[in-house]
């Protein structure tokens, strides 16, 4: 009945009463009726559908409200985390009693997407209690902890037996046993991480906090015994060896895990021969073992500031796995010969074995594609790299024309000490060998994709869905607005037509912002088992192949094409098997690199306001990246974000203008916008709360006199 419902109310965008619903689904006795309303309580609290004030059922993807995880600050106001769109600014004052981590429904009060959208909290759907990570102490003689995350307000109530022999001082992981009451929860300790002065305890304390562990079980590594740390002859059974072929690695400079490596020829008829040799996690990696479930159980590797909280333990990762120079290794290799079009005219996937020749880094790499400049031991590969360039000019011009979207976004890099201390925050280079290593990539994933897709049988993709058209028009309204006019037809529905409205939009000085507004606005790219395409790419198929080592969708995509392929098993057992057990793991993978990606961008938030900690009173030029009823964020060249409160722009009070999403001065009628560029000062920073807080110069508060209607006349682009 679950289903039948959930047909009716997703089929129709309407809402119904419970008599409605009971006349669609042929309902005739009391018995059947109650089980109905059994089900529809249960629907309803889960969050699949919404119960109106009218006493109507909807589908609550089509209800005007919103559910997600709230994240609240240390100053009072939180964000709802919203996974395929811009996150949701609640003010302190409409949190209606949620705290942070709690499931909560929430309604849009505003819905311009130049600004940060804000909303209130109108029920929490659920306490969301995931590990306590903070400090042990004693309070008046009894344990307790300190909890690192100061959003978190309940008072900890410690069951002695399980302290641990922990001492004041130490970082602790604990667990929720139950909530005593609103505001009070008794837990009990799980880990000691360290003490809190110890190197790397911070960023450990944010891994566990997120469920990722630095340390691997003892059964786990238990069981590394039988792997061995070199290729044996019995490894190579039934393997196409390519150890006497010209096959090389290209990564950064501190890569330990090498996934991959590539060939090139080029063909008497002109074709293009690119080789594309993906390291076997499979083969170590086998179901039924401890180190099979924890890599499930990960996911993902995680790639932190000054470390990699990996997937596999290292004897693999860095090990027998990793493609590393001048010994041999079992690979899966994808070979394409590639016309001058960029088209797959033929291909073959096989098991072989590699040597690479030479473990080459992007920069080296870099200096001979962009500079003509020759590093040392380089010398007898310039001709390949330069194929291999030319290659990858054609794949990209080919993935151009088919519409694929170039965001062009940058990405911070910090670089931290010995100590983990950050020294430095620079933008990550991406240049023609990034670039290049990107297309070859992805050439790889859409060959093996296609190959399995056709077979018609059960498969990994990574898929990316159509954005919605609203988003899109919320977005294109945003940047009329500023006065930018796009012209041409535009459909969300063709990845196309959003590249070219960033086209239109290249030039202008906000294009980073504008670009990675649009990139909000798109849906998430996941894991799952029903191919609907890749609309970033404008790929109509495709998987993740080339990482096994960090992600284990890929190491799955190798073991289903062992099965498949080099096993030649494709029973009906073996398909019925893979139909039930892969959209359990695409859903857990998909969760896992969510993880992930909040915990990277939580160690980075972190390492960020302890870097601005030591330039507090420094002044900076940066651009306005968002405006709020509250402030404004404000973007630094090398990635930087700090608010500006709406009380620390001087001079002058400021209100929010939702129309044209900007802070406007009541007297002097100055405008703070999106794209604006101002001096600030950094008037504060933390690295225990991970925030900056930014003031505007007064040499910037007065260059920025507010324009007058005149000026503010629409610009059209192009």
């Amino acid at each position: 009945m679950k289903d039948r419902i959930l047909n009716i109310l997703k089929e129709n965008d309407k809402a119904y009463t419970a008599f409605e619903l009971k006349d669609i689904l042929g309902i005739n006795t009391t018995e059947e009726m109650e089980n109905m309303l059994k089900v529809l309580g249960e629907l309803e609290s889960d969050l699949t559908i919404y119960h109106t004030n009218k006493d109507k059922y909807m589908a609550f993807e089509y209800s005007h409200l919103k559910k997600g995880k709230i994240s609240v600050s240390e100053k009072g106001f939180g964000f709802v985390l919203m996974e395929d769109e811009e996150d949701i600014h609640v003010d302190k004052d409409h949190l209606n009693g949620a705290v942070d981590g709690d499931l909560v429904i929430v309604e849009i009060t505003n819905k311009n997407t130049g600004a940060k959208k804000e909303g209130r909290v109108l029920r929490i759907a659920s306490r969301n209690y995931g590990p306590i990570v903070g400090e042990f102490l004693y309070n008046d003689g009894n344990p307790t902890i300190k909890v690192n995350d100061r959003k978190f307000k309940q008072k900890i109530v410690l069951t002695k037996e399980s302290t641990k022999n922990a001492v004041d001082g130490h970082v602790v992981v604990a667990s929720v046993i139950k909530e005593l009451d609103r505001n009070t929860v008794l837990a009990e300790i799980t880990n000691i991480i360290g003490h809190k002065n110890d190197v790397g305890v911070d960023v450990e304390a944010i891994v566990y906090k997120h469920m990722f562990s630095p340390k691997f079980p003892d059964e786990v590594l238990e069981e590394l015994d039988d792997i061995p740390d070199v290729v044996r002859p019995e490894d190579k059974v039934g393997r196409k060896d390519l150890t006497g072929e010209v096959i090389f690695t290209i990564d950064g400079d501190d890569t330990k895990d090498i996934d991959d490596a590539i060939s090139i020829k080029k063909l008497d008829n002109g074709n293009y021969e690119l080789g594309v040799h993906i390291a076997d996690v499979s083969y170590y990696v086998k179901p039924g073992t401890k180190l099979y479930e924890e890599a499930y159980e990960r996911g993902t590797s995680v790639y932190l500031v000054d470390r990699v909280i990996p997937m596999l333990p290292h004897k693999l990762s860095n090990g027998i796995c990793s493609l590393n120079p001048k010994v041999e290794r079992l690979a899966q290799s994808c070979v394409m010969e590639i016309d001058g079009k960029g088209n797959v005219v033929s291909h073959d996937i096989f098991e072989s074995v590699i040597k690479s020749r030479i473990q080459m880094t992007y920069k080296k790499v870099n200096k001979w594609l962009d500079e003509n400049v020759v590093e040392e031991g380089y010398e007898p590969f310039t001709k390949d790299l330069s194929l291999m360039k030319e290659l990858a000019d054609i794949l990209r011009q080919n993935r151009e024309s088919r519409g694929a979207i170039d965001f062009d976004t940058d990405e911070a890099k910090i670089i931290a000490d010995e100590t983990g201390k950050p020294i430095d925050v620079v933008l990550r280079e991406r240049a023609s060998g990034e670039k290049m290593i990107e297309d070859f990539m992805i050439a790889a994933n859409e060959t093996v994709a296609s190959h399995i897709f056709y077979m018609e049988l059960p498969f990994v993709y990574r898929v990316h869905g159509t954005p919605k058209e609203e988003k899109i028009n919320d977005f294109l309204d945003f940047i009329s607005s500023l006065g930018y006019k796009v012209t041409g037809k535009i459909n969300p529905s063709y990845p196309s037509s959003i590249q070219h409205v960033l086209d239109q939009l290249k030039d202008k000085k906000e294009y980073k912002i504008l670009s990675s507004l649009m990139l909000r606005a798109m849906q998430k790219a996941v894991y799952q088992t029903d191919n609907i395409g890749h609309f970033g790419l404008a790929s109509k198929i495709y998987t993740h192949f080339t990482s096994p080592i960090r992600r284990f969708p890929d190491t799955t995509v190798h073991r289903l094409l062992r099965t498949y392929l080099y096993e030649n098993d494709q029973s009906k057992k073996t398909v019925d098997y893979f139909k039930e057990y892969l959209p359990v793991l695409t859903e857990h993978a998909s969760l896992k690199e969510r993880d992930a990606i909040d915990c990277e961008r939580e160690v980075e938030d972190m390492k960020m306001a302890e870097y601005m900690m030591d330039h507090v009173g420094e002044e900076f030029t940066g651009m306005i990246s968002g405006v709020t009823s509250f402030g404004m964020f404000v973007e630094l060249p090398n990635m930087i974000e700090g608010l500006v409160h709406i009380s620390d722009i001087k001079g002058d009070y400021y209100n929010y203008d939702e129309k044209s999403m900007s802070l406007i001065g009541q007297r002097s009628k100055r405008r703070y916008r999106i794209g604006d560029e101002v001096t600030v000062i950094c008037k504060s920073a933390s690295k225990e709360e991970s925030f900056i807080d930014f003031e505007i110069s007064s040499e910037s508060s007065e260059e920025n006199e507010g324009e007058t209607k005149e000026e503010e006349k629409t610009k059209k682009v192009g």
